[in-house]
């Protein structure tokens, strides 16, 4: 019997004698002991559930532990594989420098390291200096040449525009030098140069074109009176004698004006119209060559010819030929020559700088020479 129903028993009333006892057979709730079994038994499940389910917790972190630790194994291999290599690798890097040269091999290595050096450095310098002393030769072979094409554009084609270009040129070539050796040619070629600037503006190209302008206008002149043409004889009219037959022949050749009130000039024929055109035209072509010779006593002398042929032989009551005369006199007065200065000064001051130039140059090469040879005699 468990302690609760000892517990219920002392509690129960004991009956008092006279009283009948209580009716057994009729209880009024459950009994008392399945109510206590059936909590424990609760108790005792849930109890062992807690525990299995710890249980699974404890092994899955198990689990999680070995295999975080196998995972640690491998790449502790992985990493000790690759020290073992690098140490294999740096074991043979250094396996050539096991055996260290001497102080004396570092002395003399140092020494020709040196030596090495300063043969480098020195054949740079030379080569620079050759360099350099070649791109000045250029430039004042440049300047040289430009001088030259200057004089050439005078002498031939007297084109003062384009000598002041190409003297500017070897001017500004000059001026790179900066060399105060160069100032006395620099003297020079700008003496000629402010003797160009200063020459009075000629324009041989200008003049050239109003001469051709004016030989197209020589074939649309009028002669100083008509032109001869022989005319068709007249029909013969029956009951004519023979003297007026011929007095109608003769009227194709012979024509007397009785009233002409100006100097009578012989008509010139067809023919003859056309050689005065002719040589007008060759007296302004004439005038043309001479512009660009710069010529100018065969340029005045052909504009003359020509106003005089337009006179003779055109009539001045046309305006065409009195304004191509006009013109032609106007431009009989036209400079087509200058007096051009002259740039040999300039040009020998330049070719006497230049040889200086390259005399001081080898000088200095010369010298060095045995020097040189000296030090390597002494190294050898």
């Amino acid at each position: 019997m468990s302690e609760a129903d000892l517990h219920k028993d002392s509690e129960q009333p004991k009956a008092l004698p006279g009283q009948s006892a209580p009716d057994a057979a009729k209880p009024s709730g459950p009994p008392a002991s399945g109510r206590s079994l059936a909590a424990l038994a609760l108790l005792v499940g849930l109890a062992g559930s807690a525990l299995g389910g710890y249980s699974l917790w404890q092994i899955q972190q198990s689990a999680a532990q070995e295999r975080q630790g196998l995972q640690a194994l491998q790449e502790t291999q992985t990493q000790l594989g690759q020290l073992s290599d690098n140490a294999q690798r740096l074991q043979g890097r250094l396996a050539p420098l096991e055996r260290l040269p001497s102080a004396d091999e570092l002395e003399e290595r140092r020494r020709l390291l040196a030596s090495v050096q300063s043969e480098q450095q020195h054949l740079a310098g030379r080569v620079e200096q050759v360099l350099g002393s070649s791109r000045e030769a250029w430039r004042l072979a440049e300047a040289e040449h430009l001088l030259r094409m200057a004089m050439l554009r005078l002498s031939a084609m007297q084109d003062v525009n384009s000598a002041v270009a190409l003297l500017h040129e070897a001017d500004l070539i000059l001026q790179k030098q900066d060399d105060p050796a160069a100032y006395g040619v620099r003297q020079k070629l700008l003496e000629g140069l402010e003797a160009l600037r200063s020459l009075p503006e000629l324009d041989r190209t200008g003049l050239f074109l109003q001469l051709g302008a004016l030989r197209g206008q020589t074939a649309q002149l009028n002669t100083l009176l008509p032109e001869f043409q022989t005319g068709e004889a007249l029909p013969e009219v029956a009951g004519q004698s023979r003297w007026e037959r011929w007095l109608n022949e003769l009227t194709r050749y012979v024509r007397i004006d009785f009233d002409a009130n100006d100097n009578i000039k012989p008509l010139l024929a067809g023919q003859s119209l056309a050689q005065v055109r002719l040589a007008l035209a060759l007296a302004i072509e004439q005038a043309q060559w001479a512009v660009l010779n710069g010529n100018t006593e065969v340029y005045r002398q052909s504009l003359h010819q020509a106003v005089e042929l337009i006179g003779h032989y055109f009539s001045e009551e046309n305006g065409q030929s009195r304004g191509l005369r006009d013109r032609l006199q106007a431009l009989i007065e036209r400079q087509v020559q200058v007096t051009l200065p002259d740039l040999a000064p300039a040009l020998q001051a330049l070719q006497a700088y230049v040889d200086k130039r390259e005399t001081s140059e080898l000088e200095p090469a010369e010298d060095a020479a045995p020097a040189e040879a000296g030090k390597e005699g002494a190294a050898t």
